[in-house]
């Protein structure tokens, strides 16, 4: 028997709902304007139409609740957890070791980070493990691998995959399980039903590792401009890795970009200085992996001690030389930059309009400075002023803060602290996240005033548009309605279209509402409806778990898929355009394999 016709909240709850999913599949407006528009039309709409039972100012709240709520507080959290680990360069060690994977093959690197990603989410939370991973694939897109634009929605949705394979791997199967034990059904062990998600998992991965990216954008922001190459001079110190070995043993440790300007005869001794180039980063990666040095130690320590005791980061930044500088003729060794104003410079950069004059050096090898060259200077704000206002040097734009290395096994120990007590359920992930974010500050690895930088206000009206419209379609009576009706038509349907309809129904609840309204609504549909058609009712428990899990196609679907949408600049489109097939491909194949291990 059909259902009669839903209230007028209900038809509203759907009508801006379906309103909001198209305008962000157009594109024509922002993201941030479609949510802010959203929840005015919900506030506007609730306070001369109240909802049954409550007040004009109940139906304020409700709209705008997402902006307290703490799924929104969580993510903003984990953001500035995920900051902490970038600004101390905490991951640059596990980064590396996945440049090597991709600098050797990318589709390789790419499986094997899918792979990790998917078998780390079974045990751990999916929140946790993307806030791992999300600044490791970050910063290898900025070393050269792939555009993070076209890596980060397959890793979440590698992610989201290997969640769904254990009871424990998220908060949302625990809550399936609970509720389906709470009707009457036996309990599920952590592995109970991972077999038939790692043979969908088997199906899902070349999707995910061929397909997908090829439909992905590169909203990688490319330079306008060349990279500047800078010459310095690389001091080998008593420590490092070049000793004894020739230039061509150390080149293939190198970047590539890495270059000697000379090759000296035999091996590299301690104390010996070779001219090098490369760009800023390139020096920077060589210059750690060989341990050697391009600037006095003294200067560089007596910068970290004022950095410390002023509490300021240590910035790199490009001054060009202008035609009243004192330093034009001059050579780094001679122009007492360290001594005058306790600055480095790191290197010289000669423009391609001065590349064709003599180069002019000293005996020893050393370039002497001429106008239009630009420095590469580190140091800590107010002497890098002193020392561009007195020797007329002009300051360029994109100054670049060196990481707190000081700080990177704090950042880590806070993390993997939050990660643990969240995965084991010592802690709520809302609590950990937070208690981790106040650390963060407490103990330097995120300063006050850079959170900004790790938030983004996309993402934040984003989420509470999103929490808004769930709340309208639970508390409206649509999403009761959208149950019933489902139920009313399965008793003519085949077993496997039964299951395929419920993880469908429940999809579409968890992409526009929740996972946590699609696990409470559909959980007791799917009970009802296997005792109305003589079904074992495990199955179709599952079809709601799994479905609630399918949360690819919409960013607001999932707190995973608001966190990597600021950092691949994704469009409501994206998720669409990838998600939609991930969600067809999954269950079908999962609405077979439960078929097929039921014996439906």
């Amino acid at each position: 028997m059909l259902p009669g016709l839903p209230s007028y909240h209900a038809m509203a709850a759907m009508a801006v709902t379906i309103g909001m999913f198209i305008a962000f599949a157009r594109g024509r407006l922002s993201t941030e304007i479609i949510s802010l528009l959203t929840i005015a039309i919900i506030a506007v709409g609730l306070y001369f139409f109240p909802l049954p039972g409550t007040g004009q100012t109940d139906g304020l709240q409700l709209a705008f609740s997402g902006f307290g709520h703490y799924a929104l507080i969580t993510i903003c959290a984990l953001m500035i957890m995920g900051r902490g680990l970038v600004v101390t360069g905490a991951l640059e060690p596990a980064a590396r070791f996945l440049e090597k994977v991709w600098k050797f093959n990318l589709q390789l690197g790419l499986l094997v980070s899918l792979l990790l990603a998917f078998f780390l989410s079974m045990i751990v939370n999916d929140t946790p493990v993307l806030v791992l991973l999300l600044p490791i694939f970050v910063s290898l897109a900025a070393r050269g691998a792939m555009p993070a634009s076209k890596t980060l929605i397959p890793l979440n949705a590698a992610v989201l995959i290997g969640g769904m394979a254990t009871t424990i791997g998220t908060s949302t199967n625990l809550l399936v399980v609970s509720i389906a034990r709470d009707l009457g059904m036996p309990p599920m062990s952590v592995f109970h039903f991972t077999p038939i998600v790692l043979m969908a998992a088997c199906v899902a991965l070349p999707y995910l590792w061929l397909v997908m990216p090829r439909l992905l954008p590169d909203n990688s922001v490319t330079d306008l401009q060349e990279k500047r190459r800078f010459y310095t001079r690389l001091r080998v110190g008593e420590g490092s890795q070049m000793i004894g070995q020739t230039i061509d043993q150390i080149k293939a440790k190198l970047p590539d970009e890495f270059t000697f300007e000379e090759t000296p005869i035999g091996p590299i001794h301690s104390q010996q200085r070779l001219r090098v180039s490369g760009t800023h980063e390139v020096l920077e990666d060589g210059i750690r992996s060989l341990r050697g040095e391009v600037a006095p130690t003294w200067v560089l320590e007596r910068i970290e001690r004022n950095a410390g005791n002023r509490g300021e980061d240590v910035t790199v930044i490009e001054m060009t030389v202008t035609a009243d500088s004192r330093l034009i003729h001059r050579t780094l060794p001679t122009s007492g930059i360290a001594d005058l104003y306790g600055v480095a410079v790191l290197g010289i950069h000669r423009p391609k309009s001065l590349l064709s004059q003599q180069e002019i050096r000293t005996e020893a090898g050393d370039l002497r400075i001429a106008e239009g060259d630009v420095l590469l200077v580190m140091g800590l704000s107010r002497e890098l002023t002193d020392f561009a206002d007195n020797d007329s040097l002009l300051k360029l734009d994109g100054a670049k803060e060196m990481p707190r290395r000081s700080k990177a096994l704090v950042a880590l120990a806070i993390m993997f602290g939050c990660v643990g007590t969240a995965s084991i359920g010592i802690f709520p992930i809302a609590i950990a996240a937070l208690g981790g974010a106040i650390l963060m500050f407490l103990t330097g690895c995120v300063k006050f005033d850079r959170v900004g930088r790790a938030l983004s206000a996309k993402v934040i009206v984003l989420v509470a548009a999103s929490i808004a419209i769930g709340r309208v379609i639970l508390e409206s009576g649509a999403a009761a309605w959208l149950g019933e009706l489902m139920a009313s038509g399965l008793q003519f349907l085949p077993p496997a279209l039964v299951l395929a309809a419920i993880m469908l129904f429940v999809t579409l609840l968890t992409n526009f509402a929740s996972n946590a309204v699609a696990a409470t609504v559909g959980t007791p549909i799917a009970f009802s409806i296997s005792t109305q058609l003589g079904l074992p009712p495990e199955p179709l428990i599952l079809a709601v778990l799994f479905g609630c899990n399918l949360c690819y196609a919409t960013p607001i679907a999932y707190q995973t898929n608001m966190l990597i949408m600021a950092e691949g600049d994704y469009e409501f489109k994206d998720y669409i355009r990838t998600g939609v097939p991930l969600v067809l491909l999954m269950v079908t194949t999962l609405s077979i394999l439960l078929v097929v291990t039921y014996g439906m």
